[in-house]
C-alpha cells in the first residue's frame, strides 16, 4: 500500500559501492596490494578466547550458533540458537553436570550417551516427539520437555532420583509411566490434552501438581498424595471441588477458569494460605464464610469473575472481608501489611 506521495514504507538504499573483482569474494586465497588491511573473523571457538581456563559455566544465548566446540564445564546453556542435533565432544561428557539446550531445533534425543553425570537436563522449546535414549542418565534430578511435540510419558521409568519433571505444553494425553519415580516433589504438566487425574499413587513425595490448561471434569487420584503442598488445575472444565478430603498440606490451591458453582469439600485443608477461584460460578457469600472462616493461614483469595463478583461488585470486597476476617488480600488488592 502506497502513500499518497507514493511511497510503500519500504526503506530503499542507495548502492554505495561496486566490486570490481568478485573473484575475491569466493577465492579465500585472494590478495589486493591496493586493498585496506581487514581482520580476520575467527571460528565460533574463539567465542571463548576471553574465558578464563578454569570457566566452568557459560552461557551462550542467541549467537546463531550451530556447532559445539571442544569444552570441559559443569554447567553449559545454549539457548536460542540452531542447534538441530546433540553433539558434542566426548571431553565434555565427564565434567558436564548441567546441560541446557532449551530453543533450538532439535527434533531426536540422542547423542547423550556418554553424560552419565548429568543431573539436569532441559531440552524445551524443541521438535522432539518422543523421550528416548536417557534411561541411562539415572543421576537427573531435574528433567525439561516444555514446548515440545511429545504424546506420551515414557522412558524415564529409571530416573528414580527425579525430584522435578515438566513436561507443559505438549501433547500428552494421559498421566502414566511414573510409578517408579518415588522421589518427584514438582510434576508440572499444564497445556496438554489430559482427561483424568491418575497413577499417581506412588509419587507420595509430590509436593507441587500442575496441570492447568487441560481436559480434566473432577479432581480424582489425590488420595495418597499426602504432602502435597501446591495444586494448579485452573482452566479446565471441573465442576466441583470433590476429591480433596485427604490432602490437608494443601497451602495453595488454584481451580481459577473452570466450572465450580459451590464452595465445598474444602474443610479439610487447614493449612490452606492461597485460594485461587476466579471466573467460575460461586454465588454465595454463606458458602465462603463457611468453608474459609476457620482457615487460620488463609491471606489470598481470588473470586473475581464470579457472580458474587459481577453482581454487585460495588460491595464485593467489604462482603469479602467479612466473611474471611483474616485476609490480607482480595484479588491483586493487597487490605493491610502484615
Amino acid at each position: 500500500m502506497k502513500d499518497s506521495k507514493g511511497w510503500d514504507g519500504k526503506l530503499r538504499v542507495e548502492p554505495k559501492a561496486t566490486i570490481t573483482n568478485p573473484e575475491a569474494l569466493e577465492d579465500p586465497g585472494y590478495s589486493d596490494s591496493d586493498a585496506p588491511p581487514v581482520e580476520e573473523i575467527n571460528a565460533d571457538e574463539d567465542l571463548l578466547e576471553d574465558e578464563d581456563k578454569d570457566t566452568e559455566d557459560i552461557d551462550l544465548v542467541h549467537c546463531r550458533i550451530t556447532s559445539i566446540p571442544a569444552l570441559r564445564l559443569e554447567r553449559f546453556h545454549k539457548v536460542q540458537n540452531q542447534i538441530s542435533r546433540i553433539d558434542f565432544p566426548s571431553n565434555v561428557a565427564a565434567s558436564l553436570l548441567d546441560l541446557d539446550l532449551y530453543d533450538n531445533l532439535i527434533s531426536h534425543v540422542k547423542g547423550l550417551d556418554d553424560f552419565r553425570g548429568l543431573t539436569s537436563l532441559d531440552l524445551s522449546f524443541n521438535k522432539i516427539k518422543h523421550i528416548k535414549n536417557i534411561s541411562h542418565l539415572v543421576g537427573l534430578t531435574d528433567l525439561y520437555f516444555v514446548q515440545n511435540k511429545i504424546s506420551r510419558i515414557e522412558g524415564v521409568e529409571g530416573l528414580t532420583l527425579l525430584r522435578n519433571l515438566e513436561l507443559g505444553a505438549n501433547r500428552i494425553r494421559e498421566i502414566e509411566n511414573l510409578e517408579t519415580l518415588t522421589s518427584l516433589e514438582e510434576l508440572w504438566l499444564g497445556k496438554n490434552k489430559i482427561t483424568e487425574l491418575k497413577n499417581l499413587d506412588a509419587l507420595q513425595n509430590l509436593r507441587i501438581l500442575s496441570i492447568q490448561s487441560n481436559r480434566l471434569t473432577c479432581i480424582s487420584g489425590l488420595s495418597n498424595l499426602l504432602n502435597l503442598e501446591e495444586l494448579y488445575v485452573s482452566h479446565n472444565a471441573i465442576t466441583d471441588l470433590s476429591g480433596l478430603e485427604s490432602n490437608s498440606n494443601l497451602r495453595v490451591l488454584d481451580f481459577s477458569n473452570n466450572q465450580v458453582s459451590k464452595l465445598e469439600h474444602l474443610s479439610a485443608l487447614n493449612k490452606l494460605e492461597e485460594l485461587w477461584g476466579s471466573n467460575n460460578q460461586l454465588s454465595s457469600f454463606e458458602e465462603v464464610e463457611r468453608e474459609l472462616k476457620d482457615k487460620e493461614n488463609l491471606k489470598t483469595v481470588y473470586f473475581e469473575g464470579n457472580p458474587l463478583q459481577t453482581r454487585a461488585p460495588a460491595l464485593y470486597r467489604n462482603k469479602v472481608r467479612l466473611a474471611i476476617p483474616q485476609i490480607m488480600q482480595i484479588d491483586a488488592t493487597y487490605l493491610r501489611v502484615a
